[in-house]
């Protein structure tokens, strides 16, 4: 695997394997990975003829009072986990690099998709977000870029910007990996000490449960929330947000809306928890 911290030389590379035919797919992370990212990169393999890969904590989608200094960097674990799992390239670049003059000037903006939900309680996240993304996509040029769909909201707001700026590129989403109690695999469960640890599997719990009720014809949605929100916490948490909405574009669902996504976010001690649960009414 080669390791780079250099536009120029991703650039470089890029060019040298578009000329020899190789077809390239992209995974973006923030790092201190887990098997969540390597399954990203296993798709990316089946995707492409090569996969880059970029680490890189972004400064834009951190808000005051969140952890960007603390958010936990381990380069060295992270190289060979991704050479091991079969990546060609890493771009690991510094603030400096992506941000030569500063922070950036030019945002995307991705208007009321990136306000509502976990974009409500996270200001300017999303923006942030999607205007790193939208480098690393100028920077790579890729065919694929594959995302993982624990952190649905970002998955449809790079849908969206990417259709609506006409980059060429396929995005692919990739299910959750979880533990084996439904816990589902983050960065942020290391600040979860063990009784925390305990509970949190509760989150997915209620999100499967408030499913199973819609798959049981009940549509009540402001009431499945309502009683998913105090579920929580009973238990402990501090929830954001439970919400069933339009699993494509999160609008609120009609009547004849039949593909839906639950989501939620919840504090549990230091750690903020983000999951969802697709559902399909017309296979109930």
């Amino acid at each position: 695997m080669i390791t780079t911290t250099e536009i120029g030389t991703v650039r470089r590379l890029v060019r040298r394997w578009r000329d020899d035919g190789f077809s390239i797919a992209f995974v973006a992370t923030m790092g201190n990975l887990h098997e969540g990212h390597l399954s990203l990169v296993g798709t990316a393999r089946t995707q492409a003829d090569k996969v880059i890969a970029s680490i890189f904590v972004n400064p834009l989608q951190f808000g005051e009072g969140e952890d960007f200094e603390a958010y936990p960097r381990t380069p060295e674990t992270d190289s060979a986990a991704l050479e091991a799992a079969g990546c060609d390239l890493l771009f690991a670049p510094g603030v400096d690099e992506m941000y030569p003059d500063g922070p950036s000037a030019t945002r995307l903006s991705v208007g009321a998709l990136g306000d509502l939900l976990c974009g409500a309680h996270r200001l300017g996240h999303f923006d942030g977000m999607a205007t790193v993304v939208a480098k690393l996509l100028n920077i790579v040029q890729p065919d694929t870029a594959v995302f993982g769909k624990k952190d649905y909201q970002q998955l449809v707001v790079i849908r969206r910007f990417v259709k609506d700026l006409d980059i060429p590129v396929k995005i692919v989403g990739v299910p959750t990996v979880r533990e084996a109690d439904g816990l589902a695999l983050s960065s942020r469960n290391r600040y979860l000490d063990r009784g925390e640890r305990g509970i949190a599997p509760l989150l997915n719990r209620v999100l499967r449960e408030t499913a199973a009720a819609l798959q049981n014809g009940n549509s009540d949605y402001h009431a499945l929330c309502r009683d998913a929100m105090d579920r929580l916490r009973q238990a402990g948490f501090m929830p954001d947000y439970v919400e069933i909405r339009n699993a494509a574009d999160l609008a609120e669902p009609a009547a004849e809306t039949s593909k839906l996504v639950i989501l939620a976010a919840a504090r549990l001690g230091r750690a903020r928890l983000i999951d969802n649960v697709e559902v399909d009414l017309a296979k109930s």
